[in-house]
């Protein structure tokens, strides 16, 4: 019996699939099936049921499945409190919001990077929504989004919130909501929802929304003088300080954005939790220093 075997279990249990955890663990599906095939022979009992609706563990494959979770528990200590960081190799798939990444995701990078020197990463930035299913589908180690992620399997660390500011073009005249058009986050944000219902409360059902997913778009379009909109200071920065942008209150005060560290906590994984805590730490100095 060996980890390799317990890792391939462990994931075929999870996943319900040989295909699915051959790609979690970029393997070919015929090694998942060797792998479970000699784990069985060696156990001589069979640890999946299969039928025609997939596969179910047998009572000795459920008995196993909670050793397994042990072993790789140890194993995962170990790696994390003996072996030396600078010696780990492997892939770390993050998910970065467009806020994180135009704020303090480089130093987050360079942070992470200083205590794993060799872990290659592979980097999404996406509206939170996909990186959310992202996360859950397990195609990504680390979501840094706009949170929590409200699933039973998913940890969240919360993150620093940024607040939102209204923006207009600098050489704007006193602006009119009900006749200014309003830009804002993808409609498949929180901000966005709550964005309309304000409007719609306090100025009119019929204000004009425009919606992108790109923030640093966003906020070109405002400079243009084509649109107004709430957005985080962090973002607007460089746009002020050119003069082409500056605040103005309409009176309709949002709600900062929200962010944590999500990762799933089942099987676990030591590099996404050392990465929230780093991302943590990084998240709290930049705030700290703008």
């Amino acid at each position: 019996m060996t980890l390799d075997q317990i890792t391939a279990f462990l994931w075929v249990a999870r996943l319900g699939g040989f295909r699915k955890a051959a790609e979690q663990l970029h393997l070919t599906q015929p090694a998942i099936s060797t792998r479970i095939a000699k784990l069985e022979e060696e156990l001589a009992t069979p640890l999946f049921e299969r039928d025609g609706s997939g596969l179910t563990l047998t009572r000795q494959g459920t008995l196993l499945l909670s050793y397994a979770r042990q072993m790789l528990f140890v194993q995962d200590e170990i790696r994390k409190h003996v072996a030396d960081t600078a010696g780990l190799t492997g892939l770390f798939r993050i998910g970065a919001s467009e806020t994180i990444a135009q704020s303090w995701l480089p130093d987050f990078l360079k942070a992470f990077s200083a205590v794993y020197p060799r872990i290659n990463i592979d980097l999404t930035v996406d509206i939170s929504t996909d990186l959310r299913e992202s996360l859950l589908t397990r195609r990504l180690d680390l979501a840094l989004l706009m949170g929590p992620v409200s699933e039973f399997s998913v940890e969240n660390i919360a993150l620093p919130p940024f607040d939102l500011h209204w923006y207009c073009a600098a050489d704007s005249a006193p602006v009119d909501l009900a006749t200014t058009p309003v830009i804002s986050f993808s409609a498949k944000t929180r901000p966005y929802r709550e964005l309309m219902t304000l409007l719609a409360r306090h100025v009119s059902p019929s204000v004009r929304v425009f919606t992108s997913t790109s923030l640093s778009a966003s906020l070109q379009i405002i400079a243009a003088g084509s649109a107004v909109g709430p957005f985080p200071r962090a973002l607007a920065g460089k746009l002020i300080a050119e003069g082409r942008i500056i605040e103005f209150d309409p009176g309709l005060s949002v709600s900062p954005l929200a962010f944590t560290a999500s990762y799933l906590g089942e099987p676990r994984n030591f590099l996404a939790e050392d990465g929230a805590v780093i991302a943590l730490q990084a998240a709290k100095e930049w705030q700290a220093m703008n």
